[in-house]
């Protein structure tokens, strides 16, 4: 799952009709980790949006995007898809919230998996928690980003008590499996951190509310290169995600 054996990554956010989340989740969790990966993907986790009960947050890699078009079409094409995917389709309203994303720099992609998968039956015991930032701007995120967010911004995160898993950038291929839209028009930066629960992921955001390095240096300079508020997503892996 690191990096450079998945370069192009997917991030996309499901929005559900009410109360059909665990209904889905249990779905995925059983039926479509394993079928898509033997197709050629890896699903590197999947989650709970903390703040919104309706939505469904997951993230797959491919090798590159030629692979991606056969993996797709493997997947979809095939017999797994095919028996579940009525039941799949009645949880939704909305798929299209995809981002199509690659690492910022060869080192800055997802490690490998600290654990192997759990079991689908196992009770969830863990309340661990995975924080998505989105950065905005009106053209593309360029090395010099890269190179800021790496020498500045990850210092002070580090200081207020996370490390970033890993950064990721707009991918602007064409979209080589157009049956599945991805959103065009956009420049991202994105980074994912990992926190032992809720909580800490709390205490973790007070502190950069706190930090002179971040508040007076870091901060300013970030505001300057980016538009608007970053985006944050909460989430809560799933029993099976890889990305806990």
């Amino acid at each position: 799952m690191d990096g450079l054996r998945y370069p192009v990554v997917e991030l996309r956010q499901y929005t559900l009709r009410p109360g059909q989340r665990e209904t889905l989740i249990d779905l995925f969790d059983r039926e479509f980790v394993e079928s898509q990966e033997a197709a050629g993907m890896a699903v590197v986790g999947q989650f709970r949006d903390l703040d919104d009960p309706d939505r469904f947050v997951w993230i797959r890699g491919f090798a590159s995007m030629p692979s991606r078009a056969r993996a797709l079409a493997s997947f979809y094409g095939g017999p797994v898809w095919k028996a579940y995917r009525a039941q799949a389709n009645a949880t939704m309203i909305d798929t299209d919230n995809v981002l199509l994303l690659r690492p910022a720099t060869a080192w800055q992609g997802f490690p490998a998996p600290a654990a192997e998968r759990l079991p689908a039956d196992r009770p969830v015991t863990d309340p661990s928690c995975i924080l998505v930032t989105i950065y905005y701007r009106d053209h593309p995120f360029d090395p010099a980003f890269a190179d800021f967010f790496d020498h500045q911004a990850r210092p002070a995160l580090i200081d207020a008590g996370v490390t970033p898993l890993a950064s990721l950038q707009t991918e602007y291929a064409e979209n080589t499996f157009p049956a599945l839209p991805v959103r065009t028009g956009e420049n991202v930066f994105v980074w994912l951190a990992r926190f032992p629960s809720p909580a800490h992921l709390g205490s973790h955001l007070r502190q950069l509310d706190h930090s002179g390095q971040w508040q007076n240096h870091v901060l300013p300079a970030l505001s300057a290169q980016i538009t608007g508020a970053p985006q944050r997503l909460r989430l809560a892996p799933t029993t099976r995600s890889l990305l806990r």
